[in-house]
């Protein structure tokens, strides 16, 4: 599958394309009796000369391990897509970290690169939003940075199913068997489940995310009422042209029926993809993931997306 092609090439091949510098921390979130561990890592804000980090064979811009500077800093946990990991927007979490943010990501265990054990099962629509969960409760318990965080200025990044994840966790109620069209043609476990109606129970929702940027969410189990009590600021982000189970209506439904306060950005000539930074050597790995439509500079719509991103996070959050 194309989206296995790409999710492998990140995890192989990723390097470096900012200069920007961040301090960077591995980190665990241990099993609990909502999950098993989950790792993933964190980006805050370093004082020290900007360096180069090895991740299991790929390049990061940072300073690994660097003395957290600030107090009472704004935390963001981001959310990757089906079988991503926690890197896939790294670019996203450098410029967060160097505005004065904390930000931490998990691989989403059973979807993740290196272990799709679960992809496509309902059990991964309803482990996602709890280990979101787990995630804030690490961060603001056991982590090296609780100290410095400020629990009243919580943010949320989610991209396709990650998106689904956040869209859950402010206040978005799925209804299960809105999917039953989407899937009349497929075999999928998911699929499967949805025709036998064996649905999960509410989702774990949380209420100290204050504001949360989505895109390309995975929404066909949204409805026009889904969203009603979703109250909190939102960012919503959308590709023109979709891609890998997103479409242009699905984001522009969710869109319409985001009762809160709402920012809602088509990006012109771009798909799915296009919101995973492509560095050069994943695009000569997966061309066909990586080239662009005629017109779309990928490299240059992330600097404007981090960028819109951060004010977004700024104006709701505040900074340092």
């Amino acid at each position: 599958m194309l989206i296995a092609r790409l999710l492998v090439a990140i995890a192989l091949c990723l390097t470096a394309t900012l200069a920007q510098a961040a301090g960077f921390r591995l980190i665990d979130v241990p099993a609990d009796a909502d999950g098993p561990a989950l790792n993933g890592a964190m980006w805050y804000p370093c004082s020290e000369p900007p360096g180069e980090i090895d991740v299991g064979g790929f390049t990061l811009p940072g300073v690994k391990d660097c003395p957290i500077s600030g107090d009472k800093l704004p935390l963001v946990v981001i959310s990757h897509g089906r079988g991503g990991s926690f890197v896939n927007f790294h670019d996203m979490a450098e410029t967060l970290a160097d505005a004065g943010f904390i930000v931490a990501a998990i691989n989403h265990a059973g979807d993740t690169t290196f272990d799709m054990s679960h992809s496509g099962n309902f059990s991964v629509f309803v482990e996602r939003p709890t280990d979101i969960k787990r995630l804030i409760d690490f961060m603001l318990g056991a982590s090296p940075a609780a100290p410095n965080i400020d629990p009243q200025r919580i943010g949320f990044f989610g991209f396709s199913a990650g998106g689904f994840t956040g869209l859950v966790l402010i206040g978005g109620n799925p209804d299960w068997g809105n999917a039953t069209t989407s899937c009349q043609q497929s075999s999928t476990p998911l699929c499967e489940q949805i025709r036998r109606k064996e649905f999960p129970a509410p989702l774990a929702q949380d209420q100290r995310i204050r504001a949360a940027v989505i895109a390309d969410p995975l929404a066909i189990f949204f409805t026009a009422d889904s969203f009603a009590a979703v109250k909190v600021p939102v960012q919503l982000w959308a590709s023109q042209r979709g891609g890998e189970d997103i479409t242009p209506e699905t984001d522009a439904a969710v869109a319409r029926n985001l009762p809160a306060e709402h920012e809602y950005r088509v990006v012109p000539n771009s798909w799915h993809l296009d919101f995973i930074l492509c560095p050069p050597t994943m695009a000569k790995a997966v061309p066909e993931v990586c080239t662009d439509a005629p017109g779309f500079d990928r490299a240059a719509f992330h600097k404007e997306f981090n960028a819109d991103v951060l004010a977004f996070f700024h104006a709701n959050l505040g900074g340092m």
